[in-house]
């Protein structure tokens, strides 16, 4: 055992003192603030930026047992202020399509994936800054739509939350049931999300040696963002999440 061990340290050194790292905790500080705070932000910040700073399929893996992790944070509360009738069919469709999108993790090129991750998180952030929303009725069979699209993200890039984010924020329910909905739907993805990493042979040792750094920044970040959830005026988000999507989805799509 000690010699495996000794086997694998240098590996883990090489992947934790690393310039990257850095580059990878700030990131991590400012999502965490973004998550605790909306209720989203962890998988649109973090999967471009882990891409660009490691490759997708280094940096996907540790996104995801990171979002697990953290949604045990804020997932009991949430479920007692959630639409299950909505939520549910979206994340139940979401882990059906699911897989499909681990499959082109491993089937595309790294550098197109990267790129499409970037491109896809500023076509996103320009949707949320020009104020649309899908302001229709959510029938059962566009709830099952919504979440399958989102569950091939979820696979393929790490990032569910786009459309999701979209269509839930879509109603007039006060802030507090949409940040629930977000919270509970991303509770439900996370725990199969990170079955496909597994299977595939995606996570080793350095995806912990990473995780192990990043974590606890995520841990002591994201209580920021829920104290800041009551204190500060949500007119003030909307700018600041552009800004911070805008710097992330260029990262990946120019880096």
């Amino acid at each position: 055992m000690s010699a495996t061990w000794a086997a694998l340290w240098p590996e883990i050194l090489a992947a934790v003192l690393d310039w990257r790292m850095l580059g990878a905790i700030i990131a991590t500080a400012v999502a965490g603030v973004m998550r605790g705070y909306a209720g989203f932000g962890t998988a649109v910040i973090l999967a471009p930026i882990f891409a660009t700073l490691w490759g997708t399929r280094e940096g996907v893996p540790v996104m995801l047992l990171m979002e697990l992790l953290i949604t045990i944070q804020l997932a009991p509360k949430a479920w007692h202020e959630a639409d299950r009738r909505v939520v549910l069919p979206l994340g139940g469709a979401a882990l059906l399509t699911m897989p499909l999108g681990t499959y082109a993790l491993l089937a595309l090129d790294e550098e197109t994936l990267r790129r499409g991750i970037g491109a896809f998180v500023l076509v996103f952030g320009f949707a949320l800054m020009s104020g649309w929303r899908y302001r229709g009725v959510r029938p059962l069979w566009l709830n099952l739509s919504v979440g399958g699209v989102a569950g091939l993200l979820k696979g393929a890039t790490g990032m569910s939350g786009p459309p999701v984010i979209l269509y839930l924020l879509s109603g007039a329910e006060e802030a507090k049931r949409h940040r629930a909905n977000l919270i509970i739907f991303f509770a439900i993805i996370a725990v199969t999300s990170i079955l496909g990493p597994i299977v595939m042979g995606l996570i080793d040792v350095t995806t912990f040696a990473r995780l192990a750094v990043v974590l606890p920044v995520m841990f002591v970040s994201v209580p920021v963002g829920v104290r800041a959830f009551h204190v500060v005026p949500q007119r003030l988000y909307r700018p600041f999440a552009m800004a911070v999507l805008a710097v992330a989805g260029c990262i990946a799509l120019f880096g």
